[in-house]
């Protein structure tokens, strides 16, 4: 039986304004998320995922707003609240683990006060904060939590530090966390582990996670790829990894050093992706897209429907189109 929805985004679109001028930064955008889903965004730097996980939780200022569409959680509208509405809901429904931990964290207060002033619940005594900042930061293992809620952001390493700054995100018991490449700058090694450490999480805690990782989405149960601002294909983690219909996601697989061939270059996808402030009036990868059909050029693509789950937005699966081979069948099956 499929678990409830807990956030549903229909039409989204939010644009950056400078004079006349608007770039579409997400234009368009619709997808779901049950309980304690995984759900993976993924796409090349600039491609919107950041601006989508931003707008769900009303972080997107001037000169950016939320120019149409519905986000809605629990039922309720999203899109439009205030600020002081929106902060009910951050934090202590959904939360948020940001890039940058060394941005997230302030630099001038120890770990445990930032842990302990995250807690939405006005009844907890300082003793209760602390006992809970401590066993948060034992969850997310961080070792002998309690002298490290003394320290300060600057004496823990870069995977200590995004781990605190995901006890701070669950601080609140949010039914939602958004992951903004939270594995930025790490080492490979520790990349694994925050990895694991956030599907522990979402497994034991039943959180809904929303990860913005590119290919190493892998982890999700479900997978959007974005180009340009929208959503060009989306299906389950099998289905996307193991059997993509849109090309961009041909050209996103073939760019993984795992699928590299010894002594071949990496693949690179050419070109540069289109300019959002005047979008070509056609399918956005056409002119990156060596299977570009003459339509491509002129009209955007609909999302045709491969399964009840798999979804694509690529005119190669009108039945009128030529019968293209992808350049690989997507990722072998381990």
């Amino acid at each position: 039986m499929d678990k409830p929805v807990l956030l549903e985004v229909k039409d989204l679109k939010t644009y950056f304004y400078s004079g006349k001028h608007a770039l579409k930064a997400v234009d368009s955008v619709s997808f779901s998320i049950r309980e304690g889903e995984v759900f993976g965004l993924v796409g090349e730097s600039g491609s919107g995922k950041s601006i989508t996980c931003k707008s769900l939780i009303g972080l997107i200022h001037r000169p950016g707003r939320i120019a149409g569409g519905s986000i809605r959680y629990r039922g309720q509208e999203l899109a439009g609240l205030s600020e002081k509405a929106l902060t009910a809901v951050r934090g202590k429904e959904i939360g948020m683990i940001f890039q940058e931990p060394m941005v997230a964290l302030n630099p001038v207060l120890r770990i445990g006060q930032q842990i302990t002033e995250s807690f939405k619940d006005p009844g907890l005594s300082g003793e209760e904060k602390h006992a809970r900042a401590v066993e948060l930061l034992r969850r997310v293992g961080i070792p002998n939590p309690e002298q490290r809620m003394r320290e300060y952001p600057h004496q823990f390493s870069g995977g200590m530090r995004q781990r605190a700054v995901l006890a701070i995100a669950l601080a609140g018991n949010p039914q939602i966390l958004f992951a903004d490449e939270p594995t930025t700058a790490l080492d490979v090694t520790v990349q694994a582990q925050i990895l694991d450490l956030l599907r522990d999480v979402q497994q034991k805690l039943g959180t809904a996670t929303v990860l913005d990782l590119g290919v190493v989405a892998r982890a999700a149960d479900r997978v959007a790829v974005m180009y340009a601002g929208r959503i060009v294909e989306i299906g389950t983690a099998e289905e996307v990894y193991y059997d993509p219909r849109h090309p961009y996601t041909w050209a996103l697989l073939r760019a993984l050093p795992a699928l590299a061939r010894h002594g071949e270059p990496l693949y690179t996808i050419p070109g540069m992706p289109p300019t959002l402030i005047d979008p070509p009036a056609g399918d956005a990868f056409a002119e990156r897209n060596e299977y570009a059909l003459a339509i491509d050029y002129r009209e955007a693509p609909p999302m045709f429907r491969i399964t009840d789950t798999h979804f694509a937005a690529t005119w190669l699966l009108d039945p009128r189109a030529p019968k293209v081979a992808p350049p690989l069948g997507g990722l072998r099956h381990e």
